[in-house]
């Protein structure tokens, strides 16, 4: 199990956010994605910032009793984000998110962002693992 690497489970096409992008077209692309966050990236595709939907609620509130989308994404991403790189373990990963860490993780490689892991990635790894150990052969 100590094999399994995020590599193997990452997503590779995340819905990603522009620092300039305004609050109200984050909105419409995080719930195209149905992810529950996501990486802001600069041109590069470096990491800079990560944005959540609990990172949006209290501004697009304003937003929305004054219809003025005066906000962008820079305005409510947190700066400071948790990154994986695409050979780190799985089960250490898993280990780290038992606690209050984020439920998801930007995967870098070379400073740049090539996928992100959820949590319910994790999960899937662990099954596919469980499931191996209890096959019998015929």
């Amino acid at each position: 199990m100590e094999s399994l690497k995020v590599k193997d489970y990452m997503n590779t096409r995340p819905v990603t956010f522009d620092p300039k992008m305004s609050l109200s077209q984050a909105l419409g692309k995080l719930l195209l994605s149905k992810q529950i966050g996501g990486p802001v990236v600069d041109e590069q595709r470096k990491v800079v910032g990560f944005l959540s939907e609990q990172d949006m609620i209290h501004k697009l509130l304003k937003v929305g009793y004054h219809c003025q989308d005066t906000h962008n994404v820079q305005d409510c991403m947190r700066p400071e984000v948790l990154t994986v790189t695409p050979e780190d373990s799985i089960i250490e990963l898993a280990d780290v998110m038992t606690g209050q860490k984020p439920k998801i993780y930007p995967v870098v490689d070379n400073g740049r962002l090539v996928g992100i892991i959820t949590r319910r990635d994790v999960l899937t790894a662990i099954s596919n693992q469980i499931v191996d150990c209890f096959k019998h052969p015929v």
